[in-house]
């Protein structure tokens, strides 16, 4: 079976497991959404209504298990993931709506600014290893890399946004400015400095000792000590034979991450206010919001299965042993 034919089938069949889990682990929770909505309007709602709200959320006992499971499916196929308990009655599908693009445009350019700067460095590192700059880079980047971000964040925001109101507090907009204007962009840009810093600082240096480590493991192969007897250019060296090889692990941690931005940086978002789904997670699952729960967490699912698929087809392009059907 060719390499490509059977990840599409692992992709589907680990989807399903995940839809399924999606559907099994929320009814083994004590409690269901409807009891969580009564408890949360404290008796403001009708009794009467509570029937009609199980109908809502699927929970009603007309079909049994299974029919509740086909529903389910359906409903997914559809992509309607029923309303928010949180944010009654708005469907779940219409705050996901909103906050994704914050999510996406946020977390996504910044991990590929922190993929890109970490493995730039982490070459520089090792490449030039023994000089001052290349040797002091390590400590820095373990050091950043060891500190907790959400503590970073706090601090940024204590320094920056409270103390001398270079940044804003919270939030991803000022009020009342046009969409698409210069205004607009600045506000953006603005409120999104803070956050876009601390991702971008905590996570770089993961990148830099894991691409300096690839490199120093590739520079102590026997192809390269070849490549060096026969004469060829340190720059042909580099990019012919350390490089391409180096990159191969970055490449699949890079479709881990690039997967899990959908997720959002649940404790980023929330300490800077920021509405993306990462502090969408966090507000249905302090406030039970059993429907968007389910949601956000089959994106995730889905983005990160599709994301390492991506990385699989790309890895048939960087290994030919793969190509090949050599390696798996």
């Amino acid at each position: 079976m060719p390499y490509l034919l059977r990840k599409v089938m692992i992709l589907l069949l680990t989807l399903w497991v995940a839809v399924t889990l999606n559907f099994v682990l929320p009814r083994l929770v004590p409690g269901d959404p409807v009891g969580a909505m009564m408890a949360r309007y404290q008796g403001k709602l009708d009794p009467s209504a509570v029937e009609a709200l199980k109908l809502a959320y699927g929970l009603d006992d007309q079909g049994g298990l299974l029919g509740q499971y086909l529903a389910y499916l359906g409903r997914m196929v559809r992509g309607d993931f029923g309303r928010s308990i949180g944010q009654f009655p708005t469907p779940v599908s219409d705050i996901i709506g909103q906050a994704a693009p914050w999510t996406i445009g946020l977390i996504g350019v910044c991990t590929v600014i922190s993929v890109l700067l970490g493995c730039a460095l982490g070459l520089y590192s090792a490449w030039r290893r023994g000089r001052p700059l290349a040797d002091a880079l390590p400590p820095v980047a373990l050091f950043l890399n060891s500190m907790p971000y959400f503590w970073f964040a706090l601090l940024l925001l204590y320094v920056l946004a409270f103390r001398h109101s270079v940044f804003p507090l919270s939030g991803s907009l000022d009020p009342f400015v046009e969409a698409g204007t210069p205004q607009w962009w600045s506000s953006l840009l603005r409120h999104a400095a803070l956050p876009a810093l601390t991702i971008i600082v905590t996570s770089a240096g993961g990148w830099l000792i894991t691409m300096r480590n690839n490199v120093m493991a590739v520079m102590g192969e026997d192809y390269v000590v070849l490549a060096r007897a026969k004469g060829l250019s340190e720059g042909r060296i580099l990019k012919r034979y350390v490089l391409r090889n180096a990159l191969l692990p970055s490449v699949t941690a890079f479709g881990m991450a690039l997967g899990f931005v959908v997720g959002g940086s649940i404790l980023t978002e929330s300490v800077f206010s920021y509405p993306g789904l990462g502090l969408q997670l966090y507000n249905a699952v302090t406030g039970l919001d059993y429907p968007l729960m389910q949601a956000i967490f089959l994106y995730i699912a889905l983005t990160v299965l599709v994301a390492n698929f991506l990385v699989d087809a790309l890895y048939t392009l960087l290994d030919p042993r793969v190509h090949d059907g050599m390696a798996a």
